[in-house]
């Protein structure tokens, strides 16, 4: 049994449960999916300010679920907020994140990708991504659909035909070989998108959860995890201890007793 945590990153509980029953038909049959959102905090991350916000408890969310025994967690924001940082702090679970994944699978599946995003406004925290990932020579183009998060589920069938003429575009201008869905909310749009278009078209609420439950099977079968040497090595709990951060934070239980 793989025990998976997904974190909606906001402070809204709007999409927990649309998310998870759309997750529950790809999960793998032994793999028990939670889905929680974040206590306080923006409800939606369209802004540098709002994803810096959201950090600290994003990343005390992912170390209490270690605590509680899960297995993976997936960090749901195409941005990836705070991936790395997780991935740091975690000592035995995997933590994945979409843009991550889904640029990984796209580039198993295609020479070249295109990102379909809400706004003009992502592309550049996105393009910083694709280059941090290493995919800069791999991504055909940024398609925007001019819509915000909250915009997606709204109108599906006017969100279908934007998401429809910017992958042709993607395919038959930019080259495109994959497209790649850049916001966890467009999640439900990719089968039909994917048949229109004809190639594949990566949902970005799939792909962590793939990647995640793929990662922990190679934890458990080869020791395979995050690596703690040089850039995720975590944070010594000397330092941790020593400077009260759990009583200064308001996170006592996180690391466990500190003072």
């Amino acid at each position: 049994m793989k025990k998976i945590l997904w974190i909606n990153p906001v402070g809204t509980a709007l999409f927990d449960e649309p998310i998870k029953a759309f997750l529950d038909t790809a999960k793998d049959a032994d793999t028990q999916l939670d889905i929680c959102s974040l206590p306080r905090g923006p409800q939606h991350l369209e802004y540098h300010y709002y994803e810096a916000l959201i950090l600290e408890d994003t990343l005390h969310t992912v170390k209490r679920a270690e605590n509680d025994g899960y297995d993976a967690a997936v960090i749901g924001c195409f941005y990836d907020p705070g991936l790395h940082e997780a991935r740091e702090i975690c000592e035995r679970m995997v933590v994945t994140a979409p843009a991550e994944s889904a640029m990984h699978i796209a580039t198993t599946l295609g020479h070249s990708f295109s990102i379909l995003v809400g706004r003009k406004k992502w592309i550049p925290k996105m393009h910083q991504n694709v280059v941090k990932y290493g995919f800069e020579q791999r991504l055909a183009s940024f398609k925007s659909l001019e819509m915000g998060v909250y915009d997606f589920q709204v109108d599906p069938a006017e969100t279908e035909r934007r998401m429809t003429d910017a992958s042709r575009e993607a395919v038959e201008v930019d080259g495109a070989e994959a497209i790649v869905l850049g916001c966890t909310i467009e999640f439900g749009f990719y089968e039909r998108l994917q048949k229109e278009i004809g190639v594949p078209v990566i949902d970005a609420t799939i792909a962590p959860l793939k990647a995640a439950e793929y990662l922990v099977g190679l934890r458990d079968k080869f020791a395979w995890g995050h690596s703690k040497a040089y850039g995720y090595e975590s944070p010594p709990a000397s330092e941790i201890t020593g400077w009260k951060l759990a009583s200064q934070y308001d996170i006592e239980g996180v690391w466990g007793t500190q003072e």
